[in-house]
């Protein structure tokens, strides 16, 4: 096979592995992301251009990505507005211009990645809006292909499969909210065949297909089987009533709106548990493609010590955020409140004299700045950095004037040696995808 095509959403879960089969199979990829330094330098053999749904909403916005491009392949899709992503825009505006476009420019197939589960019964804005696009692909003259995959599953993790990931490595027990929710995951290699197949000659065409792998498993069996395949020992399913989670889903939400994106937010819940596993009508055959249940999924793929460690860490990373910046914020409220006497006093005992007080506030601002902007969602990795520099600074300050407090038994100086780990930490696992 041979010709350009255009990944739209090619920095995400199912769209770089897409972008990469494509390749593999011959297709000369121009990778369509909102943000596109990180994933070029990934994946540099592909042509990257920058593709924000919510600013390519005319033909004529649309015509530089598609020039010479003979089909489209699109995997872009929100969760749930807020933190700068729009359900509307990325599933309703951009998709209505890029069907115009391809219709102008000639392309001769667009096949779009839809879910398992999108109706209007869910009642949801995702499920309202991909519905939407679905419709604005039946109105219109294109050669087109709609999936639906069930829970994709592959040795990475993302979103959802990593939250569950997360919860199976749970210590002692799995918590699961419900755990009847019903998946059919379709393993990652499944899908991207089934895609490099609907860009052949004599590929269906003008069809809904739904993409339930041949295992059905519940949340709580997904979960159970995850565990097991880590390695880990087994444990018992502890089943959190869906009232009970009420307030961890609205702290998801707004925690969504603020840019910090989890898949423990309503709109996840509210698709889990009303079809996350689709309606089999035959996709495999029609693309000649040979499914794998999940259990031979997983013994297919041995885990490694780096998916133990993200399952793990997966809660371990939000808490020691917050630690690390309420710390940070109450030493510099603790400076200039209560304890601002004994600040300036301390430094007077250096031998900061008349510079004391100027010292004493100028640090406790940085603290409490510092502590802030640790929970700006881009800023995270870098703030974590100048907080452990910073205390670099404060040590060889402190013993220059005050050597003394490295053997004081209460160990103001040795105490924050675990701080700065802590820094590095959350600098280290910034990365999202």
């Amino acid at each position: 096979m041979s010709g350009r095509v255009l990944v739209l959403g090619a920095n995400g879960f199912i769209g770089a592995h897409v972008a990469a089969a494509l390749s593999a199979d011959g297709w000369n990829v121009r990778a369509g992301a909102r943000r596109i330094a990180d994933p070029a330098r990934r994946a540099p053999l592909f042509d990257w251009v920058a593709a924000d749904f919510s600013r390519l909403t005319t033909v004529q916005a649309w015509a530089p990505l598609l020039a010479d491009v003979s089909a489209v392949v699109n995997c872009v899709g929100v969760l749930q507005d807020g933190g700068g992503d729009s359900t509307r825009a990325a599933h309703v505006d951009g998709p209505r211009a890029l069907i115009a476009a391809c219709e102008a420019a000639g392309v001769a197939r667009l096949v779009h990645i839809s879910a398992a589960g999108a109706d209007e019964a869910a009642g949801t804005d995702y499920a309202r809006t991909k519905i939407e696009t679905e419709r604005l692909l039946g109105a219109s003259r294109l050669d087109w292909l709609i999936l639906r995959p069930s829970l994709v599953v592959d040795r990475a993790a993302f979103g959802g499969t990593g939250l569950i990931r997360a919860l199976a490595a749970f210590p002692l027990f799995i918590p699961v909210v419900g755990g009847d929710q019903m998946f059919r995951p379709i393993p990652m290699g499944d899908l991207t065949d089934a895609i490099v197949a609907a860009l052949k000659p004599g590929a269906p065409s003008r069809l809904i297909l739904d993409m339930p792998g041949p295992e059905a498993v519940t949340m709580a069996q997904t979960a159970t089987l995850y565990r097991g395949w880590m390695g880990l020992a087994p444990a018992p399913v502890v089943r959190v009533p869906r009232g009970a989670a009420a307030p961890v889903l609205a702290l998801g939400d707004l925690l969504g709106r603020l840019g910090w994106s989890s898949p423990i937010r309503t709109t996840a819940m509210r698709q889990m548990g009303y079809d996350a596993s689709g309606h089999d009508g035959g996709w495999a055959e029609k693309l000649d493609v040979a499914p794998r249940g999940f259990s031979r999924f997983l013994a297919e793929t041995p885990a490694s010590v780096q998916d133990v460690w993200h399952a793990r860490l997966w809660f371990v990373r939000p808490i020691a955020i917050l630690t690390l910046g309420l710390f940070w914020l109450a030493t510099g409220l603790i400076s200039f409140g209560p304890g601002w006497n004994g600040a300036v006093a301390i430094l007077h005992e250096g031998g900061y004299g008349r510079w004391a007080g100027p010292i004493a506030g100028w640090g406790a601002l940085l603290d409490v700045v510092l502590g802030l902007l640790l929970f700006v969602r881009p800023w995270t990795a870098r703030v974590a950095l100048l907080m452990c520099l910073s205390t670099v600074g404060y040590l060889i300050a402190g013993t220059l004037s005050l050597p003394q407090y490295w053997i004081d038994p209460l160990g103001p100086w040795l105490k924050v040696l675990p701080m700065m780990a802590l820094c590095l930490f959350v600098a280290g696992t910034d990365a999202r995808r």
